[in-house]
């Protein structure tokens, strides 16, 4: 009889011995409360409590999962440690109405944190769903002031002035709110194909525009690629001119320099031996005469007087030159 009541005894030992001993993980958390009420938080490591005088609190928590064919649903589970990592709730999709009357579907993900456990337990039933709720009621709030446009256009706004709402009314939870996103803004389908519409109007009047501003471009270009090539026409013309004018003026200048030079030696070849002025009257009607006789070859030329006789001594000039030289 002593022996079974000691093996009761040890065996109610080692059964004390394993209720008294908890281990806790790393950022986790448990509640414990002594004859029903709040006694400690137990942190990570390893822990003792008294059996049957301390109790973990047990906590309901919901939680919703996404199955494969994207349908969500919820539901309720017991636990008797908090998760004080950051956690991420994906709100199921609801619809809710713009200012300007437009009811669209909207689900959002927000990423809380506990960070004071006790307030987290004692100072809301199930922390998951008043989160949810409460999201729920101020996206409504927020995007009954907003047109559908704005609500388009004004994500990162609606986010961050959500995230503050809950952040402050969720502050007495013992929770911190770090981020809200909404993740998709579905509106009716005549209002996306009204949109879609919109938006190809849109593209093909910037398109028409870019096209029109081009073909501008390009006449502006080629105008003034025209304008440029005439004036360069003109210039190169009137350059060209100027150049032929100075060659021509420079010709005559150094051919009347070289005939001044000839007569001048003419001159003074027969200085003293005849009459030069009669020698060049004569030189000139050679001259003259060179050119009407290569058209008229059947006429009779008369010549002067004094041309006959200067031309008589030419080649006594030429002597008298050639021997001066």
């Amino acid at each position: 009889m002593g022996a079974i009541f000691l093996i009761i005894m040890a065996v109610f030992a080692i059964i004390f011995c394993l209720k008294s001993i908890k281990i806790i993980q790393q950022a986790e958390v448990m509640i414990i409360e002594r004859l029903g009420k709040f006694d400690r938080v137990l942190e990570s490591g390893f822990q003792f409590i008294i059996p049957l005088i301390d109790m973990p609190r047990s906590i309901s928590w919901k939680q919703t999962q996404t199955l494969s064919d994207g349908r969500t649903y919820s539901f309720y589970t017991t636990r008797d440690r908090i998760d004080l990592r950051e956690s991420v709730y994906d709100f199921p999709r609801q619809n809710v109405i713009t200012k300007d009357n437009v009811s669209i579907g909207i689900n959002a993900l927000i990423y809380f944190q506990i960070v004071n456990p006790k307030s987290a337990v004692y100072e809301i039933q199930n922390l998951p769903e008043a989160i949810e709720k409460l999201t729920q009621t101020t996206l409504r709030n927020i995007i009954g002031e907003l047109e559908l446009d704005g609500v388009l256009i004004s994500r990162d706004t609606i986010n961050h002035k959500l995230r503050i709402i809950l952040d402050e009314a969720s502050n007495k939870w013992g929770v911190k709110v770090n981020r809200v996103e909404l993740q998709d803004v579905i509106p009716p389908a005549d209002i996306q194909a009204s949109m879609e519409k919109q938006m190809k109007a849109e593209r093909d009047r910037r398109a028409a525009i870019l096209e029109a501003e081009g073909l501008k471009k390009a006449a502006i270009l080629e105008a003034e690629g025209l304008k440029e090539a005439a004036i360069n026409k003109a210039e190169g013309e009137k350059r060209a001119a100027v150049l032929k004018a100075q060659g021509l003026a420079d010709a005559r200048i150094l051919e009347a320099d070289a005939e001044k030079k000839a007569i001048q030696l003419i001159i003074e070849a027969i200085e003293g031996h005849g009459q030069p002025d009669k020698y060049l009257i004569a030189v000139r009607y050679l001259e003259t005469l060179k050119d009407m006789v290569s058209g008229q070859n059947n006429k009779i030329i008369y010549m002067p007087y004094e041309a006959t006789g200067v031309l008589s001594s030419i080649d006594g000039i030429k002597e008298m030159l050639n021997v001066k030289k």
